[in-house]
Order: C-alpha cells, then sequence, then structure tokens
C-alpha cells in the first residue's frame, strides 16, 4: 500500500464491502507513502494515526478529483457528491433540496455551521459543500443531521410530499415584487409543468396541469382530442408556472395570457417532438399538439426582503 498526500484512506466492511468510513491523508511517515499515515477522518474532523489493515485501500486523489479529496469527500456511496463538487463553477451556489433545508432549519436555529458540523460528527467543509451544491448524501449522513438539528429524517429528505406545497412558514419579512416581461420569459424558458386554465366542454372552467416546452417564445404542450386541456385550442387561455421553495418559503409565479391553436403543420409538429423535454407524464399517445402565443406575461415572486 502506497499513498501520497491528499489520497482517501476507505475502510470497507469486512463482510459487504460497502465503504464505513474515509478520510484524507494528511500526512506520511515514509518518503515511499507506505503506513503509517496521518488522516483527517471526513465524519469528524479528527486526525489520528493509521495503520491500515486488510479492509483498507487508498483512493488516489486523481480517482476522486483534488476538490473531492481536499474536502474528504467520502468515495464509493458519496461518489456523485465528489463529482458535483468537481463540476461546480467555483463561487457559485446551486444547493439541492436537502441542503436548503439543512441551512433554513440550521439557520432557524440559530447555529453556526461550526456547532452543526460538531453536532452531526461532520466536517464543516462538507456541511458547506452540502449547503451550497447539489448532493445525495447517505442516509447515516441524514440522520445524524436530524439529531443535530432536532428535526426528523422524513423533514430533511422533503416528507409530506403529497401534501400541498406553501405549508412552511412565511418569511419573518417578505418582498413581493412584479416580474417584468423579460424575467417572466425567462422563467417560462425553464419548461417542466404549467397549468392551462380552459373551459371544459361541459361549460365548467378546468385548470389542467400539463408537461410544456417553449419554442419560438410560443407555449407548446401535447394532449389528446377531446380532453380538457384539448379546449384550450381555438380560444384566449391563461397558462399559469410557477415554483415553491419550502424550504426557503420562497418562490415565484408566471401568468401567460394569449390564443392558442393545434399545431397542424407536419414540420412544425416534427420540430416540436424533437425538442421536447421529456413525454407527458399522463403517458398513453398524446401526440396532439397545441401552442399558445402569449400576448400579456405577469408575474410575482416572493424574497426575503433584505435581497
Amino acid at each position: 500500500m502506497r499513498a501520497h498526500l491528499g489520497d482517501l484512506l476507505v475502510i470497507d466492511s469486512p463482510t459487504t464491502g460497502a465503504t464505513t468510513r474515509d478520510g484524507k491523508i494528511v500526512g506520511l511517515h515514509h518518503e515511499d507513502g507506505t503506513p503509517p499515515y496521518d488522516v483527517r477522518w471526513s465524519d469528524t474532523d479528527e486526525v489520528t494515526l493509521v495503520f491500515p489493515g486488510p479492509d483498507a485501500h487508498i483512493r488516489h486523489l486523481e480517482q476522486v478529483g483534488p476538490a473531492a479529496a481536499a474536502r474528504g469527500t467520502r468515495p464509493g456511496t458519496d461518489e456523485a457528491e465528489a463529482g458535483s463538487l468537481t463540476a461546480s463553477p467555483a463561487g457559485t451556489a446551486n444547493p439541492g433540496d436537502i441542503g436548503r433545508r439543512v441551512g433554513a432549519e440550521r439557520r432557524r436555529r440559530g447555529l453556526s455551521r461550526e456547532e452543526t458540523a460538531g453536532r452531526a460528527r461532520m466536517s464543516p467543509d462538507y456541511l458547506a459543500y452540502l449547503e451550497e451544491r447539489p448532493a445525495d448524501p447517505t442516509m447515516a449522513t441524514v440522520i445524524r443531521l436530524a439529531d443535530a438539528l432536532g428535526t426528523t429524517v422524513a423533514a430533511l429528505r422533503g416528507g409530506g410530499m403529497d401534501l400541498p406545497p406553501g405549508q412552511g412558514h412565511a418569511l419573518l419579512h417578505p418582498q413581493l415584487r412584479d416580474l417584468s416581461p423579460d424575467e417572466c420569459r425567462e422563467l417560462l424558458s425553464t419548461h417542466g409543468v404549467g397549468r392551462v386554465a380552459v373551459s371544459s366542454s361541459d361549460g365548467r372552467p378546468a385548470v389542467v396541469p400539463v408537461n410544456y416546452e417553449v419554442v419560438d417564445d410560443a407555449i407548446a404542450f401535447r394532449t389528446v382530442p377531446g380532453s380538457a386541456p384539448a379546449a384550450a385550442a381555438g380560444r384566449e387561455v391563461a397558462f399559469e408556472v410557477d415554483h415553491v421553495d419550502e424550504a426557503l418559503s420562497q418562490g415565484w409565479s408566471v401568468l401567460a395570457v394569449g390564443p392558442a391553436s393545434v399545431v397542424t403543420e407536419p414540420g412544425a409538429v416534427h420540430r416540436l417532438t424533437e425538442r421536447a423535454h421529456t413525454r407527458p407524464w399522463a403517458g398513453g399517445g398524446r401526440e396532439m399538439w397545441v401552442s399558445i402565443r402569449p400576448t400579456h406575461l405577469t408575474g410575482r415572486r416572493i424574497t426575503p426582503a433584505d435581497r
């Protein structure tokens, strides 16, 4: 066994082969890289002198990327986290759902990252990464964080997904502002799931969720003839998209109003089908494309007042 500074020492379970502990090698006692090593453990941030046994192996720096190794990121079951570290541009923040919930709960309880990391027996650097980057922490990590924050694993993992959004606590000082048409277009262009408001065949109003695309400034979705969404064709309709961040109690909504029509030109249908990001979640043969050309765009965003 030979290692270099910055490599990871990984301890595997002798029965399952799964990673049970790992740490960054921060000190060598022999010039040829043979044991023992000074190891900073990723779960406690403590440095100990280690004489590796048969259940240990080295994960070299080039295998996990220098950023991951520098932080002591767990390999194996958490390799996706190491990949996110090396792939994310420096200085950017794009937290995942668990990271947002952890950060929000930590701030709600008035805890620093160092205090929370100490309670959860992990490195403050790893907690910072978890809060600031998309991550898929192990169940053991989530359990320790839930215990440190006095909450539940279900809450940190987004339990209650069958409940309607918006049940979190309101911001202490919310700010509600109108969005410009350009901001509305930008948010619409992310595509995903929106809601179209129509009058159904029996004359009653209906609001129906649909998977949609934005192509050439038009909102397009697939459906089947005779369905509620198909009733939009030939009428002026309203189309709404929103996003609610439960962890931070903020979000936005965009409303587009304009005439809807069925796309019949074969080239246009082919182009829409080729550029679609996903198939309709409802499944089935939904090949009828309906296009909405917005003539009026409005939107609002709720954020903390100090932003």
